[in-house]
């Protein structure tokens, strides 16, 4: 979230700053006054305690003072008694209008950087760069993926929906090997560009989840998982980027820790709620997939260098692949709130004949760390200059692989007529090492496509 006194121009705060980014994002601006008038109704609740407190304080001293003469002091006590109770109220009073503060603070988004092109349409993505390798493959008489993987019975989706219903699927033999392949290989290309391998939990605490998964991913992406004891509730993570950026959390890092870089592996789950109808069919939009995930905690003078290599060792990675792929700065109305800035990396299905996104890169600059207390730099005397300000890390994290989706558009761009031809930087990773996989199955069915016309 941002900082709260980057709204009080008391503090040193530009809120108009804040309602052009809002501006930018298609969002509320109006929030931004609100925000201003809920801080300053809690500022002066809040110093209401501060004064009940004085006046408590000076009442102690009139008691201590009766004590040493020897003199009643039942009526003061009642009076404390009273006092005492006033506090309190106002304890509570102050403490809920902070959490309703923070909760509107929340749903501000991060301040969207001055390369984002403004727009309040995807239509209006610009296209950064494009790729495509030397080898041409053929273009006609091709299969969906889920046709391919079929007839190399790679896998199973009409056991795997009658165990777990919509989207549901079993990955068996080549799919299965396959997948895996794409895992042990996104996981060496990391390790070998200094990044350090992490395999998180797959659930966090709802108090973590809050601080780091925007709101409306509770309804529309994470499955809760209740307790029976009643307690804390917990959420299957939809992306290793949602426990890696809390493994810091209340942490002071300093310029020699930084940066820090893993490659996060984890099974990731996601309702896909409000998707109904899209990519229905196959592995491109499931409820459970595996991704190999970059992230990064660093100095805040490098992040936006930081944003520029994570995009380019995606890039790397599908060009040792050699899918063809386009880089695309998203606008702004479809950022994220963390996200200050975005590409999306965007590869050919030639069934589909249309380009789908497999990364998407983000600098969340401090919006995360903010709340997740994720400190920078050393700490600074007070009464000097800047010491109330508080500096905090920067964190972006970038797709490198989500394996699933991956395996569709390489299924895709290798087939041929008699089977399917393993990329070369995957065939180590496969038993017996093999070139080519040749079709065992015919299609029984017809499985459902939508080809693009």
């Amino acid at each position: 979230m941002l900082d709260i006194n980057d709204f009080i121009t008391a503090r040193e705060g530009d809120p108009e700053k804040i309602r052009q980014s809002q501006k930018k994002r298609n969002a509320p601006t109006e929030i931004v006054d609100e925000i201003i008038e809920q801080f300053e109704v809690h500022r002066k609740t809040q110093y209401g305690v501060t004064q009940i407190s004085a006046e408590l304080k000076t009442l102690q001293q009139g008691i201590t003072a009766r004590k040493k003469k020897g003199e009643g002091i039942d009526d003061l006590l009642a009076q404390k008694d009273e006092i005492t109770q006033r506090r309190t109220a106002q304890e509570k009073a102050a403490a809920d209008l902070l959490v309703q503060l923070e909760a509107k603070l929340k749903t501000v988004g991060n301040y969207v950087h001055e390369s984002v092109p403004v727009s309040t349409t995807e239509d209006d993505n610009v296209v950064v760069r494009s790729w495509k390798p030397e080898t041409v493959r053929p273009a006609e008489a091709l299969l969906s993926h889920h046709q391919v993987l079929a007839r190399l019975e790679g896998y199973d989706q009409e056991r795997g929906t009658k165990l777990v219903g919509h989207r549901g699927y079993c990955l068996t033999g080549w799919g299965l090997f396959l997948n895996q392949a794409l895992i042990n290989f996104g996981l060496e290309f990391l390790f070998k560009r200094g990044y350090t391998p992490n395999q998180p939990p797959f659930f966090m605490d709802g108090a973590f989840m809050a601080k780091t998964a925007q709101l409306s991913q509770f309804d529309e992406e994470l499955y809760k998982i209740t307790e029976n004891d009643g307690g804390d509730a917990k959420y299957l993570i939809a992306t290793s980027e949602q426990p890696l950026s809390a493994l810091h959390s209340d942490e002071w890092l300093n310029p020699a820790d930084l940066p820090i870089k893993y490659a996060g592996y984890s099974t990731c789950f996601r309702k896909e709620a409000g998707k109904h109808g899209h990519d229905a069919w196959g592995l491109f939009r499931i409820h459970q997939f595996e991704k190999i995930e970059q992230f990064v905690i660093c100095n805040p003078e490098d992040s936006w260098k930081h944003y520029d290599e994570m995009i380019n060792i995606s890039e790397e990675f599908y060009k040792a692949l050699e899918l063809p792929y386009r880089v695309v700065s998203i606008v702004s109305a479809a950022l994220n709130n963390a996200a200050s800035a975005k590409y999306d990396l965007e590869a050919m299905f030639p069934f589909q004949k249309e380009y789908k996104e497999l990364v998407s890169c983000s600098n969340c600059t401090d919006y995360q760390t903010r709340e997740l207390g994720i400190r920078f730099g050393g700490k600074k005397q007070k009464g000097l200059p800047g010491a109330e300000k508080k500096v905090f890390a920067h964190a972006l994290n970038a797709t490198l692989c989500a394996t699933e989706r991956t395996l569709c558009c390489v299924l895709e761009n290798y087939q041929t007529p008699d089977g399917f031809t393993v990329p070369e930087v995957l065939r180590k990773y496969l038993p017996g090492q093999p070139e080519f996989l040749p079709y065992t199955k015919d299609l029984a069915k017809e499985i459902p496509i939508r080809k693009k016309a």
